[in-house]
């Protein structure tokens, strides 16, 4: 297995991207159509870059994408690209932010907790922060729109999904080849949003 752990961080490096990650965003592009030219798209957790990179690329200059993390990305962004440094999960101000921006056509979220190292922990604190860009989700999609949240593999997952259920159409649970062989993640993707009150 780490033969096809160092293809991707190669292939990372030969195709100009920060980070491997960004093959997981492919493999799921390739499977789920996701990222279409003139979508408006949010990244979270979206440094050191390589989904925002990524998104930008297909959503070309019609479209536009905006960027949110704690840290600074490690790249330089297309002008179609907005970065906005802050804590979009706990800090009103930057949902404010964000908000100015609503409707997205999709929500990506790669956010990942601090591990511990004790598996109960680390499921835990991944549920929450899958559920909190969950429920900033239902603010920040349009009709129709699409979520796509990482979580560890855990009791929590099932539960998750059905809290998704309520509010997409169809929910895919998504294992991409290119996660390291050790990972615990796993992505939910809730499609198709369904119809918003006016």
């Amino acid at each position: 297995m780490k033969k096809v752990r160092d293809h991707y961080s190669r292939q990372a490096g030969q195709d100009n991207y920060p980070a491997r990650s960004v093959y997981k965003l492919k493999e799921m592009d390739r499977r789920f159509g996701l990222l279409r030219p003139g979508q408006k798209v949010l990244d979270l957790g979206a440094s050191p870059g390589s989904w925002s990179m990524f998104a930008a690329q297909k959503v070309q200059s019609s479209g536009f994408v905006l960027a949110v993390d704690l840290k600074e990305p490690s790249v330089s962004f297309p002008e179609h690209v907005v970065f906005i440094q802050a804590d979009i999960i706990y800090e009103n101000e930057a949902r404010k932010q964000v908000r100015d921006f609503v409707p997205f056509d999709l929500v990506l979220s790669d956010m990942a907790p601090k591990t511990t190292g004790i598996k109960i922990t680390d499921q835990a604190r991944s549920h929450q922060l899958a559920r909190e860009a969950f429920q900033l989700s239902l603010e920040m999609l349009g009709s129709g729109g699409t979520l796509v949240v990482k979580i560890f593999e855990g009791p929590d997952v099932q539960e998750l999904a059905r809290e998704m259920k309520a509010c997409f159409k169809r929910i895919k649970h998504f294992k991409p080849k290119s996660s390291r062989a050790e990972s615990k993640e796993i992505f939910l993707l809730g499609m198709e949003m369904h119809q918003k009150d006016s």
